[in-house]
């Protein structure tokens, strides 16, 4: 559906987007990830013939970015991450201008794209005074209401509430159902929830691409659990725990004569919470606090882009 192929951008000297390549079959939810300033925007900005590649060539579909930019736009919906609409307007009629410059004159679309991203009880209302979550479904049914193939979404929830971010999550979620989607993002919790796929990038190159569960599992399976325990010194409990079968080290974290603090990193093939529990029971310590955290996307963001730039 969509290939990239040694892709490059500068800006004067500033190298942007560093001969970076990679295809999306249809169908894909794919989130583009990185910290401010990797070049996610500047990629989707060309995918959209926004920008002309410094080097490199991307065809979408049958077309090329190069040769063919009106037909690739009739295929594509971007959502920037500022939407911009005009907010004198109803929500109705700024969706049936949007329509009127598509070449759309059916009001069913506009009844169905107002369903599909649940504007139905705003059409009548002026957009400045929608909430920032519903201008982003303003924007979204903008995006979309030429029924294109691909769907493209620069930072869809930034800003938003965490209520808001959810319904933004399963519209983009039952979009993907029928459409290919990307989506910019820095929500790690968002691309869990949302993609199949993840693309990492950091300073303009593609440092990790992959399904969202293999690439977390390349970089292990180990789980970390956080202890907090009263009536013995660390030790002694590192001594005790390293007898747990799975346990692999143990390292404290905070030293307080009251309390001993410790992260224990263990294999995933077992829960060690309960032996652990008997541990301190059967030693008639005091437990204040055990807390089990698997391996996730966060943990191979940070390991993968640290010393990344800013925007």
């Amino acid at each position: 559906m969509i290939s990239v192929n040694s892709l490059t951008k500068y800006y004067g000297e500033l190298l942007a987007v560093d001969n970076i390549s990679f295809t999306i079959r249809k169908g894909e939810i794919t989130g583009l990830l990185g910290p401010n300033g990797a070049g996610k925007t500047t990629t989707l900005r060309m995918l959209t013939c926004y920008l002309k590649p410094s080097r490199g060539r991307i065809s979408i579909g049958d077309f090329m970015v190069d040769e063919n930019p009106m037909e690739i736009r009739n295929i594509i919906g971007y959502l920037p991450e500022s939407a911009p609409i005009y907010s004198d307007m109803l929500v109705f009629d700024y969706l049936k201008y949007i329509g009127q410059i598509r070449q759309i004159e059916d009001r069913k679309r506009i009844k169905e794209i107002s369903r599909i991203c649940g504007l139905d009880e705003v059409m009548h209302q002026n957009v400045g005074e929608l909430s920032k979550g519903y201008r982003q479904r303003v924007g979204l049914a903008h995006a979309m209401i030429h029924n294109p193939e691909i769907l493209i979404l620069d930072e869809p929830t930034s800003g938003l509430d965490p209520n808001q971010i959810v319904e933004i999550r399963n519209i983009i979620k039952e979009i993907g159902k029928e459409k290919t989607v990307i989506l910019s993002t820095h929500i790690l919790s968002e691309v869990e929830a949302t993609c199949d796929r993840v693309i990492i990038i950091n300073k303009g190159k593609i440092v990790a691409d992959g399904m969202t569960t293999e690439l977390i599992s390349s970089f292990g399976n180990d789980v970390k659990i956080s202890l907090k325990i009263s009536g013995t010194d660390f030790n002694t409990l590192s001594e005790e725990i390293k007898k747990i079968e799975g346990i692999q080290k143990i390292t404290q974290t905070e030293n307080n004569e009251n309390l001993t603090s410790a992260v224990v990193m263990a294999t995933s093939e077992k829960d060690n919470r309960p032996e652990i529990f008997r541990l301190v029971t059967e030693k008639e310590w005091i437990l204040y606090e055990m807390s089990r955290e698997e391996n996730s996307l966060e943990n191979v963001f940070r390991e993968i882009t640290v010393g990344g730039g800013n925007d």
